[in-house]
């Protein structure tokens, strides 16, 4: 039986609603047979949680969000790091950085990964980081520090906001990386010189919680007032997500149609949405839900008849992978409405699962929800469709495995 030693995994935040796909992995990797120890950069902001964060058993550990709230610990860590040979050798590499990232955030990087190697968790034998952005900048300056090998996993915005400089010289790094995009991995494998150690892992879903929707939904077509079409939508309000869009979309269906929007999350651009729709006239058709837990997400899954995500990449870069909404409703056998961005494509195919339009275009978004509402039938068969597709190739263990024998590997040979 390999040795499993205690894997520290660094976080941006913890826990956060809108990161189920990383609570799903780290109790995945507790329930096959793993001790984490997780360390977070920021402190929670939601008031709600998921009952899978009371499941993982991990403590957590909390650094520093602003270096100068702390300056006692900093300054105790500081001291500490001083003796260390590790840390010598881990400044040329944060001058380099800061060299070509001049900024308040890069010295808060380095500040946390030294209070990180000074309170090192009890046991702790391996690093991981779940984004390649920030919490990766923390566990690449303070595996230097500790002596201890580092890997990483890539998600989306983390991918495609980060300066190319950058990412190189983490995934030269890390021991390996893994991304959960046919894409993301594309660009990782590039920027790494087409080296093996960067590897393609869906998150996939828990499907034990995402049980087999078996009822009936009604056949509603739009044509009653007393029967409207529900259509759902779950995501924080960002720019990314397109909402802006599928509220001009909704507004362009005609008139005849009877439906009713919901939106599940919440989000810094939630009034400037509500604001959009009173404008564009469709207000008492919207109902804002804000924030819920994964089971009451379930439920409105469940309620439903068309799920709707608009994704899109933002001026910076800014994108979606593949969002794990999409995955969670498919799994419900809702039909699905999305665009041609990132990942969704390597889940939804046009026609056959799903319905897929360009983004940035509410005229083609709407016309794919017309569909949608006037054919329950459709509705019914890409549901279905997509249902199978998630329970073929989109179960969370595969993902688990992989990542198993990946750290497994990685310790017998270390």
């Amino acid at each position: 039986m390999t040795e499993r030693r205690k894997i520290v995994v660094v976080l941006k935040g913890y826990p956060r609603l809108s990161e189920t796909f990383i609570a799903q992995e780290l109790l995945g990797l507790e329930r096959a047979g793993f001790e984490l120890a997780l360390v977070a950069l920021r402190r929670p902001t939601d008031k709600k949680r998921h009952p899978i964060h009371d499941e993982i058993r991990a403590p957590v550990h909390y650094l520093p969000e602003y270096l100068h709230q702390e300056p006692f610990r900093l300054a105790l860590a500081s001291f500490l790091c001083l003796f260390k040979f590790g840390f010598w050798r881990s400044l040329p590499v944060f001058f380099s950085d800061l060299w070509r990232d001049r900024t308040r955030n890069r010295v808060r990087r380095f500040g946390q990964a030294m209070v990180l190697a000074a309170e090192w968790p009890k046991g702790g034998g391996w690093l991981h980081a779940h984004f390649i952005h920030t919490p990766a900048s923390v566990a690449r300056y303070a595996s230097m520090m500790k002596g201890i090998g580092w890997t990483c996993s890539a998600h989306a915005k983390d991918i495609w906001t980060s300066p190319e400089w950058e990412l190189a010289g983490k995934l030269a790094s890390t021991r390996w990386t893994v991304t959960c995009t046919q894409t993301g991995f594309e660009q990782l494998r590039h920027l790494a010189g087409g080296k093996p150690h960067v590897h393609l892992s869906y998150h996939g879903l828990d499907l034990t919680r995402f049980g087999e929707f078996e009822d009936a939904r009604p056949l509603f077509d739009g044509s009653r007032p007393e029967a409207p079409v529900t259509i759902m939508s779950v995501g924080r309000a960002v720019e990314k997500k397109g909402f802006d869009i599928l509220l001009r979309a909704l507004s362009l269906l005609p008139g005849d149609l009877n439906w009713q929007f919901k939106h599940i999350g919440g989000g810094e651009q939630l009034d400037k949405l509500q604001a959009l729709a009173a404008e564009l006239g469709i207000a008492k058709k919207v109902v804002w839900h804000g924030s819920m837990s994964q089971t009451e997400v379930l439920q409105h899954y469940r309620g439903a008849d068309v799920f709707a995500l608009a994704c899109r990449i933002t001026a910076n870069g800014d994108r979606d992978g593949l969002p794990n909404v999409l995955v969670e409703a498919s799994s419900q056998a809702l039909a699905c409405i999305s665009t041609d961005v990132s990942g969704v494509p390597e889940l939804l195919v046009d026609g056959e699962n799903g319905f897929i339009v360009p983004p940035e275009d509410p005229q083609a978004l709407a016309h794919a929800l017309e569909r949608a509402i006037r054919d329950p039938a459709l509705r019914q068969r890409l549901g279905k469709a997509a249902e199978r597709t998630v329970r073929g190739s989109f179960d969370h263990q595969t993902s688990i495995r992989q990542l198993k024998n990946l750290f497994e590997t990685e310790w017998r040979t270390s």
